[in-house]
């Protein structure tokens, strides 16, 4: 058997070239078959189309690259949930752009690894501009803006624990009822005291006010976490608001803007995140509203300094008579070892649209969901929960209780019909569309509309 062709050097392109007509080819014939945002049939069809390709796992003899990325990707594709489908809408999964797909494929087929200088020469550098640049946009003002590159919100929003924790010690971590499971996850993982939530404004909203009491009772030292863009509803904290209370206790702020950060690239929606350079750390998600295949996250500080807790050394890696002679330490910039140069897709995106380009993928994508509650308040059937902040719109039928609005939900995924998701705010339950596909049109959002109230009980 012939050594099977790599994909990098000279030669790697020719062979990239057949291999990827075959997965194009399986992708397409994939979403053709599945014909809809899911495959119809529930999780047993799926995993049974799925064991049925993929057998044998690990054969005796290899069928070959062709009939294997045949097989293999056409049966993901078809019980794939696209993202891409105007009728899928569920989560913050977004239908990436062709071309920062095609920056990814060449990110894979380089294969730098960010983890020391010389794996990584050029990816290295081009990570250190991009991070610069949009930390840039976070903090206008700051001293030096810098950005660790992250896994999502997760990974950005434990990092952002850690600093504090190391700046200021066993921080008291205080959020909001909206702020993301993983600040939860990451006091448990860092061995800091649960948080402490706050009650929420009439609104919904983390109230200033009681987040005043709170502080001035609990002992510090604290750290608050503010969202820009609620998993469940797509709100905004009043971040300035915020940012004054934390200034007058000396609380050091973080503001998780996975969701709601891309706003910046809109001359339009940009003053709803007014406050957000006011915080110590910003998270953002790229692979929402920025368009990109996963992963794509940020952690922004207004200056590169307060990364310094962050500096580790290993020898084999970033050996201090290197580091002296100017090869650049990159250990640092993450707590992962390997990391693949994410930035790539990111910088292709960046200098291909602009920020004109972003900001309107970002209005687009924000006047489909104003749209989409506008026909929920017209509906007789339907009952809006409010209008969305960003492109999160919740509705559910007037005459359904949560058992039966679980169950519509359920039927339009068995179905392959419609991807919707779920949120239970005000104490009901609700159906979550959450529009992130910014060539959805009216008619696409009729349809999902005219879905769900023909699965509403009468």
């Amino acid at each position: 058997m012939s050594t099977p062709p790599l994909a990098g050097g000279i030669d790697g392109p020719d062979a990239l070239r057949p291999l990827l007509a075959t997965v194009l080819d399986a992708l397409r014939n994939g979403a053709m078959a599945r014909g809809g945002p899911l495959p119809a049939g529930g999780p047993d069809a799926v995993a049974a189309r799925v064991r049925r390709a993929a057998h044998p796992v690990l054969p005796d003899s290899g069928v070959g690259a062709h009939e294997a990325l045949h097989t293999l990707v056409q049966a993901v594709a078809h019980g794939a949930a696209d993202p891409a489908d105007p009728l899928c809408a569920a989560h913050l999964h977004t239908p990436p752009l062709a071309l920062a797909a095609a920056a990814d494929l060449a990110a894979s087929a380089l294969n730098p690894s960010l983890d020391s200088w010389d794996q990584a020469p050029a990816a290295s550098e081009l990570e250190a501009a991009v991070a610069r640049t949009l930390a840039a946009e976070v903090y206008p003002a700051g001293q030096s803006p810098d950005a660790l590159v992250t896994t999502g919100s997760t990974e950005a929003n434990q990092l952002a624990l850690l600093l504090a924790r190391e700046r200021h010690g066993p921080v008291r971590v205080v959020c909001g009822p909206d702020a993301h499971h993983s600040v939860h996850r990451a006091t448990w993982l860092l061995g800091l005291p649960r948080p402490v939530t706050v009650p929420a404004s009439p609104s919904g909203l983390l109230d200033p006010a009681a987040l005043d009491t709170v502080l001035t009772s609990l002992p510090g030292p604290h750290l608050v976490t503010a969202t820009a863009g609620a998993t469940d509803t797509g709100r905004i904290d009043p971040l300035s608001d915020i940012a004054d209370i934390c200034a007058a206790h000396g609380a050091q702020l973080h503001i998780d803007a996975a969701y709601g950060g891309a706003l910046l690239f809109s001359k339009q929606r940009r003053s709803q995140l007014h406050g957000l350079d006011r915080a110590h750390t910003v998270a953002l998600d790229l692979h929402k509203l920025g368009w990109q295949p996963v992963a794509a996250g940020l952690l922004a500080v207004p200056d590169t300094e307060q990364l310094t807790p962050l500096a580790h050394t290993a020898e084999y890696l970033n050996a201090e008579d290197d580091t002296e002679a100017g090869l650049p330490d990159l250990l640092g910039r993450s707590l992962r070892t390997t990391r693949r140069p994410d930035i790539l897709k990111v910088a292709v995106t960046l200098r291909a649209l602009g920020r004109t380009g972003l900001g309107d993928l970002v209005d687009r994508t924000c006047a489909a969901a104003i749209h989409l509650a506008d026909l929920v308040e017209k509906s007789t059937l339907l009952e809006l929960y409010e209008r969305p902040a960003i492109s999160t719109v919740l509705f559910r039928p007037i005459a359904a209780d949560d058992r039966q609005t679980a169950a519509i939900r359920r039927s339009l995924l068995t179905e392959g019909r419609a991807v919707l998701g779920r949120a239970r705010a005000s104490g009901r339950l609700w159906l979550k569309a959450t529009l992130l596909n910014p060539h959805v049109t009216a008619r696409d959002l009729e349809t999902l509309i005219e879905l769900v109230e023909g699965s509403t009980p009468r």
